[in-house]
Formats: C-alpha cells, sequence, structure tokens
C-alpha cells in the first residue's frame, strides 16, 4: 500500500493528548482490580482517541482479566440499549467496543467493531480487530463461514491482499469443493505478490504518511532497471533497502521475501545464505525455520515434477521406485524440520499436526498417534488430526480403537457429504470391516456411495459385503 487507504480519519494531536489522560487512569485503577471503572476510563479516551491500537489491546487485556476473576457479560437490558445500530459509525465501533469488553469472545462484537471501524476510516483499529475475529471464529466449535467473508470482503477493500488471502483460506477449508473460493485464493495471493502490501510491514496507518516519491523511488528506481520483470524490481528495490541499512533485520526480511517469491533455486539459495548469516548472529530461530520452509518449497516443486513423470510413464519402473525413494528422503527431512519447529513453538498445534503428518507417512504409526492426540485438542486441528489419528490406529493395529476415534469424528463433523466427511466416513467402515462388523461397514460404505458413487473402491467393497451376507 503506497498510500493510507482513502477514507482514513486521522485524529488531532490535541485529541490524542486528552484521550491519553483517561487511558491512563483506566490503567491505573484496573490495577486495583476495579475493571468495570477501567472500561469506563478507556471509553471516554476512545471517544477522543478512537484509532489508537495500544489503548484497544490494554482494555482488551484489562476485559480477558475481568471475565478471568467472574466478570459477568452487560446484562441484557444495557446491553440492548446500545446495541441499536445507528448512523454514527464511530458510535456503532464504540458501542460494539464496550459490549466486547464485557464479553470478549463475542464474535458478533468483535464484527460489529470490524465493520464499522471500516465504515468510520479507523483502520488501525480495524486491522487490530481482524485478526483478534479471525482467530476467534477459527477456534469456535462452529465457526461462522459468513464471518471470514466479512473480513475476506473487507481486507479487499483495503487491498490487504495476504490477510484477505488468509481469510478466505479459511472459509475454503469449510467449503473445500466450492472451486469459486479455490481460485480466490490463488488470486489474492498474487495480487499480495504484485503489490508488496503488507501492514505489517508498515507500523499504523498514522505512521505512513511519508513522500509518496520516496516510495516510488524505492520500488521502481531508477531507469537503469525500469525495463526488468516486475519481479526483478521488486528484488532491486528490497536490495536497495537492505544495503543501506544491513543491519536492519526488517530491510533483511523484505529482501529475502522479495527473492523467496520467485520460485526461483538461484534466488532462493541468495535467500538461504541471507538468513542464514542472521540466524548465527542472532541464533533467533524464526531465521532457521524460514531455512526449513525455503528448502521444504524447493523439494515440493521436485516432487511434483518427479510425480508429473511417474503419470506420464506409469509402466517404467525404475520412475516409479526413484519416485518413491524420493518421497521418503522428502517426508524424512520435512519431519526433521516440523519437529525443530514444534519444540521451538511447543503451543502451536499446527506444527505437532505436520509432524504426525510426515510420521503417519513413513508409516511410523505407533509414533504418530501420540503427536495425533494432542493436536486434535486444537479445534482448528480436531478434525484433520481425528482423522488421521483413526487410520493411524489401523495400520497400527488397534482396530477397536480406530473405529470408536473415527465415530467420534465423524460425529462432530458437520458438513456432511463434502471431501473430508467422505474420507472420515471410509475409514470408520474400513476400520468396521477389518473388525468383522459387516453390516456396520456396509452401512457407512453406502453412505459414502450416496455422496459420491466414484469415490474410492467403495462399490467393490460395498458388493463384496452384501455378497458375504
Amino acid at each position: 500500500m503506497a498510500d493510507v487507504p482513502e477514507g482514513y480519519k486521522d485524529v488531532p494531536p490535541e485529541d490524542r493528548a486528552k484521550a491519553k489522560v483517561f487511558f491512563d487512569q483506566g490503567k491505573t485503577v484496573a490495577a486495583t482490580g476495579n475493571y468495570d471503572y477501567a472500561i469506563t476510563m478507556f471509553m471516554n479516551g476512545f471517544a477522543l482517541d478512537p484509532d489508537l491500537v495500544e489503548a484497544h489491546q490494554q482494555l482488551r487485556d484489562i476485559s480477558l482479566k475481568r471475565k478471568a476473576s467472574g466478570g459477568k457479560a452487560m446484562g441484557m437490558f444495557d446491553a440492548m440499549k446500545i446495541k441499536r445500530p445507528t448512523n454514527d459509525d464511530k458510535q456503532n465501533m464504540l458501542n460494539a467496543e464496550k459490549l466486547l469488553a464485557y464479553d470478549p469472545g463475542n464474535t458478533n462484537h468483535m464484527q460489529t467493531l470490524f465493520q464499522s471501524a471500516h465504515r468510520g476510516g479507523y483502520f488501525d483499529t480495524l486491522m487490530w480487530i481482524g485478526p483478534i475475529l479471525q482467530k476467534a471464529n477459527a477456534d469456535d466449535k462452529k465457526p461462522d463461514f459468513n464471518k471470514f467473508i466479512v473480513l475476506r470482503d473487507i481486507y479487499k477493500a483495503m487491498e490487504q491482499w495476504r490477510l484477505a488471502a488468509d481469510a478466505c483460506t479459511f472459509a475454503l477449508r469449510m467449503r473445500p469443493d466450492d472451486m469459486e473460493l479455490s481460485t480466490e485464493v490463488k488470486n489474492l495471493g498474487a495480487q499480495d505478490t504484485m503489490h508488496q502490501a503488507g501492514y505489517e510491514k508498515k507500523g499504523s496507518f498514522r505512521d505512513q504518511i511519508r513522500d509518496k516519491a520516496k516510495q516510488e523511488r524505492l520500488m521502481i528506481g531508477d531507469k537503469d532497471f525500469a525495463d526488468l520483470s516486475a519481479q526483478e524490481q521488486l528484488i532491486a528495490a528490497a536490495q536497495a533497502e537492505y544495503k543501506a541499512d544491513p543491519t536492519d533485520p526488517g530491510k533483511t526480511s523484505r529482501y529475502v521475501e522479495a527473492l523467496e517469491k520467485t520460485d526461483h533455486p538461484d534466488y532462493e539459495n541468495k535467500a538461504v545464505e541471507l538468513l542464514q548469516a542472521l540466524y548465527d548472529k542472532t541464533q533467533q530461530y524464526r531465521y532457521r525455520q524460514r531455512i526449513g520452509n525455503i528448502q521444504m518449497k524447493q523439494l515440493s516443486r521436485m516432487e511434483r515434477s518427479k510425480r508429473a513423470a511417474v503419470n506420464n510413464a506409469p509402466d517404467d519402473e525404475n520412475i516409479r521406485k526413484e519416485y518413491a525413494e524420493f518421497q521418503k528422503e522428502q517426508w524424512e527431512f520435512e519431519l526433521k524440520e516440523f519437529q525443530m519447529a514444534a519444540e521451538a513453538y511447543p503451543t502451536e498445534m499446527r506444527l505437532k499436526f505436520e509432524v504426525g503428518r510426515r510420521l503417519y507417512h513413513l508409516q511410523r504409526w505407533s509414533d504418530a498417534i501420540p503427536v495425533f492426540q494432542t493436536a486434535r485438542q486444537d479445534p482448528k486441528y480436531r478434525a484433520d488430526a481425528g482423522l488421521m489419528l483413526g487410520m493411524a490406529f489401523l495400520n497400527a493395529g488397534f482396530q477397536h480403537e480406530a473405529a470408536e476415534t473415527l465415530a467420534v469424528v465423524a460425529k462432530d463433523y458437520i458438513n456432511q457429504g463434502d471431501t473430508k466427511s467422505k474420507e472420515i466416513y471410509y475409514w470408520w467402515a474400513r476400520s468396521q470391516e477389518v473388525l468383522g462388523n459387516k453390516q456396520d461397514a456396509l452401512n457407512l460404505y453406502s453412505k459414502v456411495a450416496q455422496w459420491d458413487f466414484n469415490y474410492r473402491d467403495v462399490q467393490g467393497r460395498i458388493k463384496k459385503l452384501r455378497v458375504a451376507s
């Protein structure tokens, strides 16, 4: 984003100063445990300066402490008084924030705050609450598809392409067969690559008032490289920033990102060199992790190439053997990378889930089982980790455990008939078949067939079971 988006509403310095008095008083009284009065002080401050992210986060921290201490949501009649929408977007935003302060997990209040901040021009507030809304909705037992769409649409309006792509990806997970969503995720990712527009890279919108000509020089550069491709221009601009201050980790990171997005081994290897130097200097694992991510991406490209070779020559045993050997090496490499990452970030369940997947592919089913058991505690991975846990139990010879696990997964999974539900019911049927429960297996296979008659080998299994019964 070269400029602050149209509609941004800046707050006069004198109002910021007046608001700070209320914010400071709110922090002081919150420290004594008087959370309700602290909320009042913060809301008085927001009436003057509604777009100070630091204050929004402080109020949220206070509201979470209040809830942990037994604080209740606002009473029904009091809430009804301020829930009614008005023609004043600022007031709607403040009303939603007050309701959220008394009920910090309420995603409806988060959504109203997000939408009102957009309409009102309070874009720093929008960018603060957006990720909170997205995570809360994703963590919900029953995520609201429409909330991800609201996030996507407003981020698109803000030209925050990466954030829009993230929100769209969550929506796609709920409707994995939606081809329009799938295409849009790809298009939004391409927009992000083209625009290099990241809120995280530029701080608050208050800090983005800068010389447009300077931005253009950074992005376009001198005429010496005006004829280069768009990607090369981005690299050259990032490199110029990096060379101007090679000790700035942020500029190094942007240079690395520009190199990495080319998907070209030479540029990627240069990115690895820069990251390795940063890691050697700081010993911060995040740089080591990025190296691993680049190398895994390179392996994925190689895997696609080798898989295409197998598809083009399906009868060539040498090619098939070479591909199988490569896959095993790829999984082993990725396993080590995700194990290191999971050790560095022990609360990140995605990393544990990825560890489990690699263990499963390497047929280390007994090792994969406890990893999936941990990963499925996260609502975002409950279905995926539960499915793979059941499959791991089945392959490890624990048929009863597999059947019971998959039964629970099937019961909890709400999107009947989609790709994942077919997989769940298929493997649940397989576990019942192994146990000798032919009628139960037949019923489950039949359900899959009614969703997708050509799914895997369900037709053959149904016929076989009916003949045997």
